[in-house]
């Protein structure tokens, strides 16, 4: 048995499992304080006698194994968790080989292990929702380097009808302060869920994340792309994504996931919003190796 934790913004998500990534038991926790978050999770641990962990959190955080805050959150809006070591605490508790890395690096490696691009050499795992995040694998390893990606926060070309000023406290109109649910919510004053299969926020929303794709693709070369999160449960968005990536590629890279395979390559996660969890499990896999 090997433990999984999805560490999430507004829940922890902890679970046990298999290492085929199979979820056999599960908690939700509220994200709290770090204390008290942490302890309920290693609580749930407890006695399970699980062999390795695998955590998949929100970020900024350090994965440098070298570095001396590995383990810990860096700067984040999210009170209390700032410079918390997170690591260091798991550890006071369980004595097993862990691997910490961002929850959408997490999603990424379960997707390309069990899910969507099981089977591929390359992918990207995109989140829309509270915030933006983009996990990568490239030549069957998860991306790394000075820190970890963060192309959530790439600067984007604005909508020419788009007056909102975007809701980024770092930077203002980037990606995520353009496209996250908060920024559909502060542009049109209503929750995206609210929203009519017919309003123009879906035009500024497909015209965002087709932008950034077409980038990632430009950069990458992902072999598929997966889209996940709150925002992206409206089905409906998928097609015009698909097209808002054809028209800005204008044809410059040609190959048939891009025209006639568009709908198999720019998909929803197969692991659905067990993701984050299974990459976790995924990550704990890793632990063992």
């Amino acid at each position: 048995m090997i433990g999984a934790i999805e560490g999430g913004g507004t829940k922890f998500i902890c679970g046990i499992g298999t290492t085929e990534g199979e979820v056999l038991e599960r908690i939700s926790i509220p994200t709290t304080t770090p204390e008290e978050t942490l302890d309920q999770a290693m609580s749930f641990f407890a006695n399970k006698g699980v062999s390795a962990l695998g955590i998949g959190t929100f970020g900024p955080i350090d994965v440098n194994p070298n570095s001396s805050t590995y383990g810990s959150v860096l700067g984040t809006p999210k009170p209390h968790w700032s410079g918390y070591r997170i690591l260091e605490h798991v550890r006071s508790h369980l004595d097993v080989p862990v691997v910490f890395d961002t929850d959408v690096n997490a999603a990424a490696l379960g997707e390309s292990l069990w899910g969507a691009a099981a089977g591929l050499n390359s992918c990207i795992y995109m989140t829309v929702g509270t915030g933006i995040g983009v996990g990568a694998i490239v030549e069957g390893k998860l991306i790394h380097g000075m820190t970890h990606p963060e192309m959530g926060h790439i600067a984007v070309r604005r909508h020419l009808h788009d007056s909102y000023q975007g809701n980024c406290p770092y930077h203002g109109d980037c990606l995520e302060g353009m496209a996250s649910g908060p920024a559909v919510e502060g542009r049109w004053g209503t929750k995206a869920i609210e929203l009519n299969d017919a309003h123009a926020a879906w035009d500024y929303e497909s015209y965002y994340i087709g932008q950034a794709l077409s980038n990632f693709i430009l950069v990458l070369s992902p072999e598929r792309i997966i889209l996940g999160g709150g925002i992206m449960s409206q089905a409906h968005l998928f097609p015009r994504i698909r097209e808002q990536v054809k028209m800005q590629l204008s044809g410059y890279v040609q190959h048939p996931n891009l025209s006639e395979n568009i709908d198999n390559y720019i998909v929803p996660p197969a692991l659905g919003h067990n993701a984050g969890l299974i990459g976790a499990l995924a990550l704990a896999k890793q632990a063992i190796r």
